[in-house]
């Protein structure tokens, strides 16, 4: 059984959500009784964010932004959401290339710290094990994308994209660049990660499966702007196991 899984039913009409474009998985609510229709019977490939979902949050990324910003910045001093690769983007080269110096002490830092998260191995031993392939999408860098596959001790995802890939999550150009490395079409592949604003919005606007990793529920789906909307939402990487072997019809 999915256990505490969700999967969130996107519906039309009648005062229920009505999905958002691109398309996703409309009017149809996961359920253990019929799995089979929820997802395409031959999932191909699933990509990953990796800080925070294939590894443990290791960033104070609330002390980060100010560290960039300053205190008196008007994202910092309103609580505002900040995406802090964004944000810098169009400073000039030399406050930019001081911002980066901070964001990268930061990461350093994180990097002493780094835990694979509970279940990774459980999920690519299956993914292995049913030929589907796996891939990395993260806005972090090149070295602790190297430093996760050392700690890990398997097979690399591949391809394992890194920050430095233009243009960012959420664009959904990084994805698409898998699946056509791939040469798989984007709805059959599935795209996790645990945050909305990024990583589901990236595999919508690809026409990706979304799944949305949200340990604490912090997200309430229905509030949330349709892009942002996920296809499903778990609360663990073991979820997502079992979420693929239920709903897409595959054997463990």
């Amino acid at each position: 059984m999915l256990g505490r899984a969700m999967a969130m039913a996107l519906h039309n009409g009648q005062g229920m959500i009505s999905p958002p474009p691109p398309p996703l998985l409309s009017n149809l609510c996961f359920s253990s009784s019929s799995p089979s229709s929820l997802l395409p019977a031959h999932l191909r490939g699933v990509v990953f964010d990796m800080d925070g979902t294939l590894t443990l949050p290791a960033i104070d990324f609330a002390h980060m932004y100010r560290a960039v910003l300053g205190d008196d910045h008007p994202l910092i001093r309103s609580g505002s959401s900040i995406d802090i690769l964004h944000e810098i983007e169009d400073w000039s080269p030399e406050k930019k290339r001081a911002a980066y110096g901070i964001i990268a002490s930061f990461e350093q830092e994180a990097l002493q710290r780094l835990q694979i998260a509970p279940g990774v191995m459980e999920l690519c031993q299956f993914l292995d094990a049913k030929k589907i392939r796996r891939g990395i999408i993260t806005r972090n860098v090149k070295e602790s994308v190297d430093l996760f596959h050392t700690r890990l001790g398997i097979r690399k995802f591949s391809p394992a994209i890194s920050r430095e890939f233009r243009p960012y999550k959420p664009s959904p150009a990084s994805l698409l660049h898998i699946c056509n490395t791939w040469g798989v079409p984007p709805a059959q592949v599935m795209m996790v990660g645990d945050c909305a604003r990024d990583d589901v919005v990236c595999g919508n606007r690809a026409g990706a499966i979304t799944c949305l990793l949200d340990e604490w529920n912090r997200f309430d789906v229905a509030s949330m702007p349709a892009e942002q909307r996920p296809n499903f939402k778990v609360k663990s990487l073991l979820e997502v196991l079992s979420l693929m072997q239920l709903s897409m019809g595959l054997e463990s």
